[in-house]
């Protein structure tokens, strides 16, 4: 289904199915909304549930307003510069407040709404780090600042015809990088900025003793952070297969494949961290496994249109096992409180799912070019992932943490200590998600 250059021309069919599986995609961002508050202290459960009906608004506006613009489609206008006769695109050059861009059902129109709700996911990320100490205000600006600089400029470079993705044209370098669901331009970009977020506010009170050991404090709801696993696959399978569909040319009838791959994977990943939390302490952890079928997802996302079934399931055995590990190094190595997981989950799951697609992926007919050639093990696609992960973790993450580190010089990012004592329900919204468990009403002072 790919045009020329690159750009998929759809059938009314194909746009109709690639729109309804677009619809499908805020599903993810209920789950994760859920499993962060969940993930969270109970005092600070309706800011945490606020606290992402508005990040998710800002983050479509913003969108809407100038990221558009500035991520752009494969085949419209771009700022490039040329060098050794190649076109290098860096930045999308499209109107603001998506002005000439029919919403007529065409990839470009598509690729928008797409665009639009997935950074309503990625907004939702770093708030999982900030849990219980994040002050709503500073999170609406940080996510304008995520969702408007870095998010278009990595999603330009990886989906809209940018450098990253043209490795392949430009230096033979596989296919370029292969980013179909958003591993990298979605939930790496979000993860890293998570970890920007829990360096710049510090662990929460009571989190670390005068010995540096971490502290237990679990979440306050395992039901909200189970149901919005089940909530995010749905979400995810509407991500991958529009995304596949997008940005990679994969035909319509590879969404089962796309479906499938997404399924195993998240349910490998959960079962990995359910076995090793069981070895480990004795029986199964509900809120890591969580993290680590969210993982799964994550990881699945680059290449799963690109795997086989049984490569999907070690994908998602491999991220399950680095969450579940790297969730402990992050907190006990580096002191960083991250309540909801957010920085192992969607930042290393991610990584891994960008590396996963040089050693598993098989490019099928249609796909980018007209012939299905393996791609798994070359060096040039893995230097081209590679490239790609580098390109995040030394560009993307400083851009986040500086960011963030000059909003906090101007608007303080974390909530006063009284107020996180408090908990930020009554100190920000001024009323408690479980207000009887806070105070009794006068129906208990008068008795029968």
């Amino acid at each position: 289904m790919p045009g020329v250059e690159g750009v998929p021309v759809f059938s009314i069919a194909a746009s109709v199915l690639c729109l309804m599986l677009i619809c499908l995609v805020p599903l993810a961002a209920v789950g994760l909304a859920l499993m962060n508050t969940g993930l969270g202290r109970l005092r600070s459960a309706a800011h945490s549930m606020m606290t992402s009906l508005c990040v998710f608004s800002v983050a479509v506006l913003v969108y809407f307003i100038w990221g558009e613009a500035l991520e752009g489609f494969s085949g419209l206008p771009s700022h490039a510069v040329i060098m050794g006769g190649k076109s290098w695109s860096w930045l999308g050059n499209g109107p603001l407040f998506l002005r000439h861009l029919p919403l007529d059902g065409s990839p470009a129109s598509l690729a928008a709404l797409l665009g639009m709700v997935s950074v309503g996911i990625l907004a939702l990320i770093p708030l999982g780090s900030g849990a219980d100490r994040w002050r709503l205000v500073a999170a609406c600006i940080s996510t304008a600042l995520l969702t408007g600089i870095a998010f278009p400029i990595f999603a330009h470079w990886a989906w809209g015809g940018g450098w990253l993705q043209r490795l392949g044209r430009n230096y033979g370098l596989g296919r370029g990088l292969i980013d179909a669901g958003g591993s990298g331009a979605i939930a790496a970009v979000g993860g890293l900025a998570a970890l920007a977020i829990a360096w710049i506010l510090g662990p929460r009170q009571g989190k670390y003793t005068l010995d540096g050991l971490p502290s237990a404090i679990p979440g306050h709801n395992a039901i909200f952070i189970l149901f919005g696993c089940a909530l995010a696959l749905v979400g995810w399978w509407g991500l991958n297969s529009a995304g596949a569909m997008l940005y990679a040319g994969v035909p319509p009838g590879h969404v089962v494949l796309v479906v499938v791959n997404t399924t195993l994977s998240a349910a490998a990943a959960g079962l990995t961290v359910a076995v090793i939390t069981s070895t480990r302490f004795g029986r199964p952890d509900a809120s890591l496994t969580a993290n680590g079928w969210t993982g799964g997802l994550v990881a699945s996302s680059a290449g799963c249109a690109f795997v086989a079934p049984l490569a999907s399931v070690a994908i998602g055995i491999v991220a399950g096992a680095l969450v579940a590990l790297s969730v402990e190094w992050f907190e006990l190595h580096l002191a960083v409180d991250d309540p909801g997981g957010s920085i192992s989950t969607f930042a290393v799951g991610g990584i891994w799912g960008l590396l996963s697609v040089a050693i598993f992926a098989r490019v099928p007919a249609g796909a980018f070019e007209s012939t299905g050639e393996m791609v798994a093990g070359r060096s040039g696609q893995w230097l081209a992932q590679l490239i790609g992960i580098a390109t995040l973790v030394g560009l993307i993450f400083p851009l986040a943490y500086c960011s963030n580190w000059l909003l906090n010089r101007f608007v303080p990012q974390r909530v006063a200590a009284e107020g996180e004592r408090q908990g930020l329900d009554l100190y920000e919204l001024g009323a408690g998600a479980y207000p009887e468990t806070v105070t009794h009403g006068d129906e208990f002072a008068r008795g029968g």
